[in-house]
């Protein structure tokens, strides 16, 4: 769909057109699926968020070559599809008759696509000079192996974890349907890869659990995952638009929860993006403004991740990760203090500060000195200080400085199997503004363990 010169034509303007009612379409650069309300209007099929809508989404031009057919998509047998010079629109009907509403949809285009052209003042043209690209369908997979250990890693981090443990709660459910909605290994195609990941707090009262994989099987899922735990829509779009600049071959969704019953989540690009595209992805305000002119003065370009959550209520936040520069890692940590420092975070407490300042830091190819920043319109929410394989001497240590249990941390990588003296991927040395724990997350300095818990490939 390209962009238009103007959109201000009303739902109610058109009439009813020829034929309207609501359908599911598939669009944009990350291919989600949209309740939209459409209007066939002589040789156009405007689409909306809504009937009473004063401007339109979207709107499917016709022509003597277009055509309508039988959609393939595995989603619904109610689909079909419309074919344009432009490109293909995949649409399924969802009414009490969704049959008979299909077979009437198509009928209706079929004979718009017949009549002649004709001009109508609520047809505003198509600015040409600013198409998007559409991304091409998710071609046909081979079947893979079943087997997936990764998985079962992961459902046994989750029975390790003590508020985890009662299916009846709704912590409990939140993480059943997040685990669910992870794309099956049998989708990967050659070449691609489904990685897990978990973070814990050290003193186990905080679990994020991320996974990413190929965008192509990943976004359908996801998008029903939103969906499922009442993402707001315009939160949905703001993925789409967001996926639309930054076009990912890989995209991943995330889920926090906490003992006090926290529980959110969102969606993230683990790809290397350019900065400027990256705080794009925030709402602007302050926080993003401060930080975007502090990464210029220290030359940093790009982002390894950028992700947001997709909560009911705003204020929205954007987590951007990046490495730091330096030549030493030491210079790096260096960089990251500077940060809490100019963003007016306090300074990292004494005794987790000593250990930091006597770690033996090694970067590796997956892993190097790293910062997370989150923002919001309210301003800093959330800054992490990535620090790549703390020993078991720091990692006893660390937690130690904040309160938490080094056997309950240990006990915790048993039951991923990870090897003693393997440990964390990064410990975050964290901190977390009031008022963003909203009650059921921990305000102020902490300390998170991130482990990569597998990876399914072809």
């Amino acid at each position: 769909m390209g962009k238009y010169a103007d959109t201000a034509v009303a739902a109610t303007s058109l009439g009813g057109g020829e034929k309207c009612g609501w359908l599911m379409k598939q669009g944009g650069n990350v291919k989600t699926w949209k309740h939209r309300y459409f209007i066939l209007k002589g040789r156009h099929l405007y689409y909306y968020k809504n009937p009473k809508d004063t401007n339109f989404k979207g709107r499917v031009d016709l022509d003597a070559s277009s055509s309508v057919s039988e959609g393939p998509l595995a989603q619904s047998e109610h689909a079909f599809q419309v074919n344009t010079s432009k490109r293909i629109y995949p649409l399924f009907s969802k009414g009490g008759q969704p049959q008979q509403d299909k077979r009437e949809w198509m009928d209706a285009i079929n004979a718009a696509i017949k009549k002649p052209e004709r001009a109508t003042p609520s047809s505003p043209p198509i600015s040409g000079n600013n198409q998007q690209s559409e991304m091409t369908p998710a071609p046909v997979t081979t079947p893979a192996r079943q087997d997936s250990p990764a998985r079962k890693k992961l459902d046994e981090a989750k029975q390790a974890i003590s508020f985890l443990k009662d299916k009846q709660s709704k912590v409990y459910e939140f993480w059943a349907i997040w685990f669910e909605s992870i794309a099956p290994k049998s989708e990967l195609m050659a070449g691609g890869a489904i990685e897990f990941y978990v973070a814990c707090s050290a003193d186990m009262q905080k679990l994020t659990w991320r996974t990413n994989g190929p965008q192509s099987i990943f976004i359908q899922k996801m998008v029903d995952f939103f969906w499922n735990v009442g993402a707001p829509e315009d939160e949905i779009d703001r993925l789409n638009d967001v996926g639309a600049l930054i076009n990912p071959v890989k995209i991943g969704s995330w889920i926090d929860m906490s003992k006090q019953g926290g529980m959110d989540g969102g969606w993230y690009f683990p790809v290397e993006i350019p900065m400027r595209l990256a705080t794009e992805a925030a709402d602007q305000g302050t926080a993003i403004r401060e930080f975007a002119q502090w990464a210029e003065s220290h030359s940093i370009t790009t982002a390894f991740a950028v992700g947001r959550d997709m909560g009911a209520a705003p204020p929205r936040q954007t987590e951007i990760r990046f490495k730091l520069p330096g030549n030493h890692p030491e210079d790096q940590v260096k960089v990251g203090l500077n940060a809490f420092a100019t963003f007016k975070f306090p300074p990292i407490p004494e005794a987790a500060a000593a250990v930091l300042s006597n770690a033996k830091i090694e970067n590796s190819h997956d892993a190097s000195v790293s910062l997370s920043v989150i923002t919001s319109t309210e301003g800093f929410v959330r800054l992490g200080l990535l620090v790549p394989r703390p020993s078991p001497s720091d990692v006893q240590a660390l937690c130690a400085a904040v309160g938490g249990t080094a056997k309950a941390v240990s006990d915790f990588e048993g039951s991923m199997d990870i090897l003693p003296g393997e440990g964390p991927l990064f410990v975050e040395y964290q901190y977390l503004q009031k008022p963003f724990g909203y009650g059921v997350y921990k305000e102020g300095f902490d300390i998170v363990f991130h482990y990569r818990v597998g990876i399914e490939e072809i």
